[in-house]
This record gives structure tokens, C-alpha cells and sequence, in this order.
């Protein structure tokens, strides 16, 4: 027997994100039934991170034990030939029994990509927020900088979670432009349920002067979900990497 760690990318929009729900299409459920064409059984697949519906995954971690002898390279392309278009595998990895996708992650890397145009573009509207209003992407990186550290984020969490522990440690959080997109890249040691995108969210809310310059730090530590800023569409986020 042996332990697989196998690294995917998908798009998101066709799923009600990663987890298997008993009425909705999810990104698990479609990669185990792949995994049990290669495998010829019903393996157990365990995943590195929740996802919401629509969100996207640049690097997505899941592990799986099996005893049949098949190389790394052909579980890639057999799983590859098995899954839709909108998920691929990229590499496929042996790791030690005692290895767990979400337990070992020592940080996880979150991209938020905003489209800054003054008209919509069609192209983008599945991958990015189209936002319109002007951004100064250099003040918001400056007031990004509040999040740095180890804070509760209780005030930055969906109403729907009911996690007890909400200290989380984020290590960076950078803001740039690139023409007409704008992205928010957070790192930290773990996020909260809709986390990333009410970061964004108060991002957006600091730009529109709702929460004054420097008052950030403030609205973290209020833990008051009121105080922050909404939550940004689940469209524009991707979990980007996953550090181990």
C-alpha cells in the first residue's frame, strides 16, 4: 500500500466547490469517480482545503492510498484522460503514511484577481470581479498591512461558520496592478470560511473611503463582521499554492 499525493488545477465555475454535497455537482465528487476508473475501486480522497462554489484552484493538494502498481506519470495521464477540461492533474507524488494534505500544510497562498476596466470584458467575467470605480493599488498594498500578523478574524468569517478557533496568522499580503487587473495575493496559516474575500472586500471599502485611512488594524481587532467590508465574489479567488 501506498500514499499518493496527487496536485490539480480547476476552474470552478461548473462546481459548488470542493467538497461533495448530496445535491450539487462538486470538484471532489467528479475527481474521485475518475480515481475509481483508474483504480477500479471507490478510494477515499482526502483534500487540503475546502473551497466555496465558483472558486478556482491554481495548485489543489489531495491524497489517496492504493496498493496497485502504476507509475506516477500514468496516474497523471489516466486521471487526466478520465476528468473533464476543467480539471487537470499536474504532478503525482509518493509520500510517507503518517502525510495528511491539510495537516501538514505549513501556509497556504490565496490570489484574488480584480478586473479594474471601465467596461466589462467577456473574457474575464468567469475568472475576475469587474470593478469599475478607480483603485489606488499602491495606498491599498500600504493598508494591506494591517492584516500582517497573528489577529481573530472573527469579524472576517462568514455568519455560516462554526469554527471556535478564528486566530489565524496571515505572513503577507501584497496588492498590484497589472494594466487593468489588480490582485491581492495573501499568505498565511490558515483562513477562515469567506476569509480571503472580505479582505478584499474591506480592501474595496478602504478605497471608497468607508473605512478611513489606517482604521483597518481597528476593524480587526473589533471582531464586528459589520465593520468590515462585504464579501467579494467567489469568482475572482484562487487558491494559488500550498506550502508543505
Amino acid at each position: 500500500m501506498k500514499k499518493l499525493l496527487i496536485t490539480l488545477r480547476y476552474d470552478g465555475y461548473n462546481y459548488h466547490g470542493y467538497q461533495v454535497q448530496k445535491n450539487a455537482v462538486t470538484v471532489q465528487e467528479v475527481f474521485q469517480n475518475a480515481v475509481e476508473k483508474v483504480f477500479n475501486k471507490r478510494l477515499d480522497v482526502t483534500g487540503c482545503s475546502r473551497t466555496d462554489s465558483g472558486v478556482h484552484a491554481n495548485m489543489y493538494c489531495v491524497c489517496i492510498e492504493s496498493d496497485m502498481d502504476i507509475s506516477n506519470e500514468s496516474v497523471i495521464m489516466a486521471l487526466n484522460t478520465y476528468l473533464p477540461s476543467d480539471i487537470a492533474v499536474y504532478d503525482c507524488k509518493e509520500v510517507d503514511v503518517d502525510f495528511h494534505p491539510r495537516y501538514s500544510c505549513k501556509s497556504k497562498e490565496y490570489l484574488y484577481k480584480l478586473y479594474n476596466g471601465k467596461y466589462p470584458n467577456p473574457f474575464l467575467d468567469r475568472y475576475a470581479y469587474w470593478y469599475r470605480f478607480p483603485i489606488d493599488e499602491k495606498y491599498l498594498n500600504e493598508q494591506a498591512q494591517a492584516f500582517l500578523g497573528t489577529h481573530d478574524f472573527a469579524g472576517f468569517c462568514s455568519s455560516k461558520s462554526d469554527v471556535e478557533d478564528t486566530e489565524r496568522t496571515i505572513y503577507s499580503f501584497d496588492v498590484w496592478r497589472e494594466g487593468d487587473m489588480v490582485y491581492f495575493k495573501v499568505c498565511g496559516d490558515g483562513f477562515l470560511y469567506n476569509m480571503v474575500r472580505i479582505m478584499v472586500g474591506s480592501l474595496l471599502f478602504v478605497s471608497q473611503g468607508k473605512i478611513k485611512k489606517d482604521e483597518l488594524y481597528d476593524v480587526i481587532k473589533s471582531c464586528d463582521r459589520n465593520r468590515a467590508g462585504k464579501t467579494a465574489p467567489a469568482k475572482g479567488l484562487y487558491l494559488n499554492k500550498v506550502n508543505y
